[in-house]
């Protein structure tokens, strides 16, 4: 059994140059998974890369997950928005309106609280980044966790490409913490 990566600091400026050097370390990287322990958060960064072989078409996926310290009653879901939303949208399918048009025309937002959902879409960097990325979801998720009965909310982003370049998965990470700080104030 191969143990986990652990990188930890106090500030995304002290764990991020780690990660980064990382990254830089392994040519062709093709899979990493860490634990960041960052300041009171436990973080955790997948990357997989299959290539696939003969017929196969290969896959790709970044992962960032959080457990959340707090069960929030506040839920929401996001994804981009595909051909299905956009007929779905059409015969009035009900997502939240952010009121940033870029955004709204590029994903759908499911949520038990409108308010709160435009809040987080409030910042310009959060929004920055759910314009530009394709093929994603992101939201709260519970799964059970390891000796606990209970279900844990989770605050998790999946991608389906596998992001390695440090500079463009840093700014991933940083909306990622950025949310995840709103969620627990």
């Amino acid at each position: 059994m191969e143990d986990k990566k652990i990188i930890s600091g106090a500030t995304e400026a002290e764990v991020w140059p780690l990660i980064e050097a990382d990254l830089k370390a392994e040519e062709g990287l093709l899979n990493y998974d860490v634990i960041i322990n960052q300041g009171n958060k436990q973080i955790r960064l997948y990357i997989d890369i299959d290539l696939g072989g003969g017929f196969e078409g290969g896959s790709e996926l970044t992962t960032i997950t959080a457990p959340l310290a707090i069960t929030p009653a506040f839920k929401f879901a996001v994804h981009d928005e595909d051909f299905l939303d956009s007929i779905g949208k059409f015969f009035g399918l009900e997502d939240v309106k952010t009121g940033y048009p870029d955004l709204d025309d590029h994903v759908v937002i499911k949520t038990n609280h409108e308010e709160k959902a435009r809040q987080l879409f409030a910042d310009a960097e959060v929004r920055a980044i759910f314009t530009q990325l394709d093929d994603f979801d992101f939201g709260i998720h519970t799964h059970d966790v390891e000796n606990s009965e209970r279900e844990q909310p989770f605050l998790e982003l999946n991608i389906t490409q596998g992001i390695t370049d440090p500079a463009e998965l840093y700014k991933i990470y940083h909306v990622f913490c950025r949310v995840l700080e709103a969620l627990e104030k």
